[in-house]
């Protein structure tokens, strides 16, 4: 309520002691008040006094009908118990600070809101207060600090620390023709950095009202005098609020300074209130032609039965994966490209047609897992050696010339290179992580017995599942952090990812933090973007962790408009403990012995 609450009384304008005659002046401010909302605001805390037993929040808020609503399954991401700090920005005034802290003790019984020391007057609110003083000189500076040592006392008792680092709600900027906050407080980077405590971002959507905002044109004064008047015009209201994940204080001190803390939080909170409409929604869904019919398990069984003892390439419980050239399995294959078609509908991408298969399939290796006891196939591959295909194709000969050109030069410098695409796993079985891992130690198969392959390269695709937000930090976020500096200018896309600027009113830094911060803050963003709170995608977060630098982004309008990274991996470079997990100890050893490797 800011400076409504001055020393004439509780929702009340102060009375000058000289000037006017008190038959003028008083009917003048009462009418003043009224407009504000103060006397309307002073009569139901009268209301709430008479009543006197019970908890003044929430008799406040059951006055009011007001409260905070956050999805259950989001509300975990609020620490039930141990130090932690909620920043959030303040688009109302009184509202939302009551309707969360109402929400938070729900949630756990040690909260605490950094609030204007006015508001402390209100006896009832007292207790759930640090009081902080937001209107500048010595005074406010000494009040502050105090602040902040209380802060960081309640942080080492393990409570939980409610902040609105704003400092002032929301409003109107001519400049920006918008409503936004001002900067930040800096001491919530104080706070984090001293106390060691989590951090959760949280949003509110909405604004005040118009009139509000033209009040803070003509003074901002005019516009703290209506924020009585904008509490009580949110009564029957749920206000809904979106935390974003956890944040480790360590992550953030790798900022820097308190004050790129603070406006890192600050626009990554904002980034919670563009959670973008799904992809599937903004774009209109393709024609889809029916599926064609499943081949029969028995067909399948037969086929596979006939391979050479070489094409099996592992067994692990139920399931073997085999690698063949597309001569020996056309019935295996034409399965393999419906269930392409099939998964990959299921993840918003696909061709559309009733089975994925194309040119490439004819002259690449499919390397599949079967499941023996189901007579089914799970998932699989297609790969094609590079020198093979340049010695009887050309670089055309690789499906990535579809999507990238390339330039002959890249080919040089990536001998023994494996082009590695078109993966899936069917959806019922992409719950587990076994099916996934199992075609990658079949690829660690295929590498001991192929140890010149020193490179895996390929497409990976972020689908139109994520919102265009989510796909657009992605590509500048992992496009800034894990390109390959040397061999990315031998690469130019085929139809190239045309971004827009990222726009959060205010906010002029860098949101990704500096070198070094990499696929973990990118992948912390999108899921805080996602509903499902899915961030990078798995097959890319894999590859990125064996190494891999990108080398372009394409967009692929033949593929339900999926941007496809192209990513090279360096498997000698790449650490000896993740080559051990897919190729096991003796076979890392044996493949980095013969390839030369490190």
């Amino acid at each position: 309520m800011e400076q409504v609450l001055e020393s004439g009384g509780l929702f009340r304008l102060p009375r000058p002691k000289t000037g006017f005659k008190a038959p003028v002046l008083e009917p003048a401010l009462r009418m003043l008040e009224e407009l504000g909302g103060l006397g309307r605001c002073r009569r139901l805390y009268a209301s709430l006094e008479a009543r006197g037993a019970g908890d003044f929040v929430d008799g406040a808020l059951e006055a009011l009908d007001l409260r905070c609503e956050i999805a259950p399954e989001l509300m975990e991401r609020i620490p039930r118990s141990g130090a932690a700090i909620l920043v959030a920005n303040h688009p109302f005034g009184a509202a939302e600070g009551l309707a969360l802290l109402g929400r938070l003790r729900q949630h756990r019984g040690d909260v605490r809101v950094v609030a204007n020391h006015l508001l402390g007057r209100i006896p009832g609110l007292r207790p759930w207060l640090i009081a902080a003083d937001p209107f500048g000189g010595s005074r406010a500076a000494r009040a502050n600090l105090a602040c902040v040592r209380e802060s960081l006392r309640w942080l080492a008792a393990g409570g939980l620390l409610v902040l609105f680092p704003a400092g002032e709600v929301a409003s109107f900027s001519p400049r920006h023709r918008t409503v936004l906050e001002a900067s930040w407080s800096r001491s919530v980077g104080t706070l984090v950095r001293r106390s060691g405590a989590t951090l959760v971002p949280l949003f509110f959507p909405g604004r005040n009202s118009l009139l509000f905002q033209a009040a803070g044109l003509i003074h901002p004064r005019l516009r703290t005098a209506l924020l009585v008047r904008e509490l009580l015009n949110k009564r029957g209201r749920i206000l809904s609020a979106v935390p974003g994940r956890p944040i480790e204080a360590r992550r953030l001190l790798e900022l820097g300074s308190d004050e790129a803390v603070s406006d890192h939080l600050r626009a990554r909170t904002a980034l919670l209130g563009r959670r973008a409409a799904r992809a599937a929604a903004e774009a209109p869904t393709p024609a889809l032609e029916p599926l064609c019919d499943a081949v029969a398990p028995r067909v399948l069984e037969d086929e596979i039965a006939a391979l050479p003892p070489e094409a099996h390439l592992l067994e692990s419980g139920p399931h073997r994966v085999y690698l063949a050239d597309a001569a020996r399995i056309p019935w295996s294959l034409r399965e393999i490209g419906r269930l392409r078609e099939l998964s990959f509908r299921a993840a918003g991408e696909g061709t559309g047609s009733p089975c994925d298969l194309d040119a490439f399939d004819a002259h690449y290796q499919h390397l599949f897992l079967w499941h023996c006891e189901n007579r089914q196939i799970v998932g699989a591959y297609r790969i094609a050696a590079g020198e093979r295909i340049l010695a009887h194709r050309g670089p055309q000969g690789f499906y990535c010339s579809t999507l990238f050109e390339m330039d002959p030069a890249l080919f040089e410098r990536l001998p023994g290179a494996l082009e590695l695409g078109r993966s899936f796993v069917r959806p019922e079985c992409q719950r587990s992580y076994a099916p996934l891992l199992l075609l990658w130690k079949g690829i660690g198969a295929y590498l001991v017995r192929n140890p010149r392959t020193r490179y895996l390269f390929g497409p990976v695709s972020i689908s139109r599942d994520y919102s265009d937000l989510s796909r657009q930090l992605m590509v500048a976020g992992l496009g800034k952090c894990c390109l390959h500096q040397e061999l990315a200018p031998l690469v130019r896309a085929r139809d190239e990812v045309r971004l827009k600027r990222l726009k959060l009113p205010g906010f002029e830094g860098d949101l990704l933090g500096g070198p070094g911060q990499g696929m973990e803050r990118v992948s912390e963003l999108v899921a805080d973007l996602e509903p499902d709170g899915r961030g990078v995608p798995v097959l890319l977060r894999q590859y990125l962790g064996l190494g891999g630098r990108l080398l372009a982004f394409n967009l692929d309008r033949s593929f339900s408009d999926v941007i496809d990274a192209l990513l090279l991996v360096d498997l000698h470079r790449t650490e000896p403990r993740q080559l051990q997990r897919y190729l096991g100890r003796q076979g890392a050893e044996s493949y980095l012995e013969a390839g030369g490797g490190p």
